[in-house]
C-alpha cells in the first residue's frame, strides 16, 4: 500500500481528489493512511465496517461506490477505480488525460500490467481493447452513460463491452510511460490461483460469453502461467456455472452485441475486429455527443 501511496503521491498529474475506501483492515491500514491525509491535502479517507469476510467482486464495487457516492462526478473530468497495490511511473495519469484530450471517443483507458516474479517484471497479458481492472481511469461523461460497474464479477469486463455498445472506445497500451507494477497477480485469489481462475469462469459465464469462445479464451490462457492449470481452471468455472444453470447479466441486447463481437474476434482477431467495431459504433457515439 505504501508503495502505492508514494507513486501517486509523485505523479506529475495527481488528482484532484484521491478518496481511499479502507475497507474494514484490521492490520496497521488505519495508521499509515491516517498518516499520507495528514501530507496530502487531496487524499480522503473513507473508512468501512470489517464485514468479517473477504468479498471478491461485489465487495470490489461496493467499496468503490463507498468512494464514488462521496464526490460529486459532475465537479470532476475524469474518475478511475485504483487498487491500492499498484505501482506507477511517474508520467501515468498525465499520459492518459493527454490521450483522452486528443481523443473525444476514448471513454476509458489504462496501461498494462507487470508482476515480479525472480527478479524480473513479467506481463500479465491483458488485451489492448479495454482499461485493467485494477485501474480503470474514465472519462466522467462515458462512466455515467454506462452506468457505473455491475455488482457482480466480470465488472470489469461488461463495462468495456457497454462502452463500444455505446460508441465510446476502450483500450489499453503497453508503453514505458504506462507500464505499472501489479504488486499481487491478476488471477489469483486468497484461497488460491485454481479458486480465482475458477471465478473468473463464472465471470464469464454471468456476462453472457458462449461456450465456443470461452473454450478458446481457456485455451490460449493454457499456454500463459500457471501453464495448463490457470485455462483449465476458466474453463472449469465456467462449464460447471452453465450446468448449474447460474445467473446472467440480465440485458440481452447486451449478450447479443458480446457474442457477436466475440465471434468477429475468433474471426479476425481481436485487433482487427475491434477497429472495425469502434469505426462502426462511430455513429452511434456522434448521435449522443458530436457537437
Amino acid at each position: 500500500m505504501e508503495r502505492t501511496l508514494e507513486s501517486v503521491t509523485k505523479q506529475t498529474e495527481p488528482p484532484a481528489l484521491w478518496v481511499i475506501v479502507d475497507d474494514g483492515s484490521t492490520d496497521a491500514t488505519p495508521d499509515v493512511l491516517r498518516e499520507w491525509s495528514a501530507r496530502f491535502d487531496y487524499i480522503k479517507v473513507i473508512t468501512r465496517e470489517d464485514r468479517g469476510a473477504r468479498k471478491v467482486g461485489p465487495g470490489v464495487i461496493e467499496a468503490f461506490y463507498a468512494g464514488y457516492e462521496a464526490i460529486e462526478p459532475s465537479e470532476f473530468d475524469y474518475v478511475c477505480k485504483f487498487d491500492l497495490d499498484l505501482d506507477l511511473p511517474a508520467r501515468y495519469f498525465e499520459v492518459l488525460m493527454d490521450r483522452m484530450e486528443a481523443e473525444p471517443r476514448l471513454g476509458t483507458c489504462s496501461g498494462k500490467a507487470y508482476f515480479e516474479k525472480d527478479g524480473k517484471l513479467v506481463s500479465e497479458k491483458c488485451g489492448d481493447e479495454n482499461s485493467v481492472g485494477m485501474t480503470k481511469f474514465y472519462r466522467t461523461a462515458c462512466f455515467e452513460q454506462v452506468g457505473g460497474f455491475v455488482r457482480e464479477v466480470m465488472w470489469d469486463g461488461i463495462d468495456g463491452h457497454r462502452c463500444r455498445m455505446l460508441g465510446w472506445i476502450a483500450a489499453s497500451w503497453d508503453e514505458d510511460d504506462l507500464r505499472f507494477i501489479h504488486l499481487r497477480a491478476m488471477g489469483s485469489s486468497h484461497k488460491g490461483m485454481w479458486t480465482g481462475r475458477m471465478r473468473h469462469g463464472f465471470g464469464q459465464w454471468f456476462m453472457g460469453t458462449s461456450l465456443a469462445y470461452m473454450t478458446a479464451s481457456a485455451l490460449f490462457r493454457m499456454t500463459r502461467p500457471p501453464v495448463v492449470v490457470g485455462g483449465l481452471a476458466m474453463w472449469c468455472g465456467y462449464v460447471r456455472s452453465m450446468f448449474r444453470r447460474l445467473p446472467r447479466y440480465g440485458d440481452a441486447a447486451f449478450r447479443k452485441f458480446l457474442r457477436r463481437y466475440q465471434w468477429q474476434c475468433l474471426l479476425k482477431g481481436k485487433a482487427k475486429a475491434t477497429a472495425q467495431l469502434n469505426e462502426a459504433q462511430e455513429p452511434v457515439w456522434e448521435a449522443t455527443w458530436a457537437k
